[in-house]
């Protein structure tokens, strides 16, 4: 390990950041992971646009994407764009096994994996050198297996630094390599939009383009107080430390997540209060069951809601116990709902979420007074037992009857 020296930190006085004194980080990133496995399992899809999804994209093939296909874009403008998409019925249980057979590679290459979603990953391979060769050499390896034994095509990012290792895997898309060495991260990082900067999303995009600041190098020559006055404290911090390629975190293995979300996605006719409230039950029976099986409880609800226009607008409420009571969940669930459902009706609706934030597990909560474990022959326990013996979908609310429990993701174990 040893001291960055860029010039921003010893000008301000702060302490500097350290990093390794290599690229050895890898980010590894499936291409198009859903349409990828469909034609995978379909020579017939090969090399020609697939969308997966029907009332909207959950994946689009390079092909469908050169078309400007995009997620989750309504799949009747994808198919305006790409009339001759091929469109696909998504198969959840088929990307998980390929999730699960991709992380065995990854466990394989190195025991230090933190994984981010079920189609990307960090790997550490810095301590791997006598045994394995140099990081390029073990990412090239890596690719190799992923195809053979996977069958998928996948992009390596290799940096000293998960940013941008991160950053390099998605300018290497599709199906690519890209290694950034330390003596030519800025030269790297500089001429890319500032759209590539973590935290930078459409708001913050407008917001610095307003401003003239197009590229990660106008932003990293701008200097933080002036980047304080256009977006604030802490995200000026945040960015600028990222357009010079500062970055500490290190690659963690074990963490479990501080959220789980489910989300419903509804189209764009108008839908009644009892029709949306239907569907915010299933996903709350969702999430229940998903914090009993990893033995979570939360703190917090988070209701997420989409607009006809494609706005956004979250409401959420603090518990003052953490739970994993399916109905304590709904009662606050359907509060929040109530809440917003003036804008609703005022603006439509095209999507449902809901999360569950501050996690903690569930044998490391206070117990109540009276201090006695928690019940195991409860009627959340018994339908989970139920649903896991016969599927997700034995037992489910009279309110769902005909309009189904939506998709379920396929998601990392906690």
């Amino acid at each position: 390990m040893f001291v960055s020296d860029s010039a921003p930190a010893a000008r301000s006085g702060r302490p500097r950041i350290e990093a390794r004194a290599e690229a050895s980080i890898l980010h590894a990133d499936l291409d198009s992971f859903y349409a990828s496995v469909e034609q995978r399992d379909d020579p017939r899809l090969r090399g020609r646009p697939v969308i997966v999804g029907g009332g909207v994209v959950l994946a689009a093939s390079y092909e469908a994407k050169a078309r400007g296909v995009r997620t989750p874009m309504n799949g009747g403008a994808a198919l305006r764009l790409c009339p001759d998409a091929i469109v696909v019925q998504p198969r959840m249980s088929a990307y998980a096994q390929a999730s699960k057979a991709v992380f065995e590679v990854f466990r394989n290459t190195t025991p230090v994996v933190e994984g981010i979603s079920i189609d990307e990953a960090f790997l550490d391979v810095g301590g791997l050198r006598r045994i394995a060769g140099e990081p390029i050499d073990i990412a090239h390896r890596l690719r190799a297996d992923v195809r053979d034994q996977v069958g998928l095509p996948i992009s390596v990012g290799i940096a000293r630094t998960k940013f941008l290792a991160k950053v390099a895997s998605a300018v290497s898309k599709p199906d690519g390599l890209r290694l950034v060495p330390p003596d030519g991260e800025l030269g790297f990082l500089h001429p890319l939009p500032v759209e590539r900067l973590w935290g930078v999303g459409e708001v913050t995009a407008r917001t610095l383009h307003d401003h003239g600041i197009t590229r990660v190098g106008h932003l990293a020559e701008l200097g933080e107080p002036v980047l304080r006055s256009i977006l604030g404290p802490g995200a000026a911090r945040h960015l600028f430390a990222l357009s010079w390629a500062r970055d500490p975190r290190r690659v963690e293995t074990g963490r479990r997540r501080r959220s789980i979300g489910a989300q419903r996605a509804l189209g764009r006719r108008p839908r009644p209060p009892d029709e949306i409230e239907a569907y915010l039950h299933g996903l709350t029976d969702r999430l229940g069951r998903r914090l009993r099986v990893a033995d979570r409880v939360c703190r917090t609800v988070v209701l997420r809601i989409r607009f006809d226009d494609f706005t956004r607008a979250t409401r959420s409420h603090t518990l003052t116990e953490a739970t994993d009571h399916t109905e304590t969940i709904l009662r606050t669930a359907r509060t929040l709902l109530a809440t917003a459902m003036p804008m609703i009706q005022e603006r439509g609706l095209t999507l449902v979420g809901l999360a569950l934030t501050n996690l903690e597990d569930a044998d490391a909560v206070q117990l109540t007074l009276p201090l006695e474990p928690r019940a195991t022959n409860t009627l959340d326990s018994t339908l989970d037992d139920l649903r896991q013996r016969f599927g997700s979908s034995a037992v489910t609310r009279a309110a769902l009857i005909g309009r189904g429990e939506g998709i379920s993701v396929p998601l990392l174990p906690d």
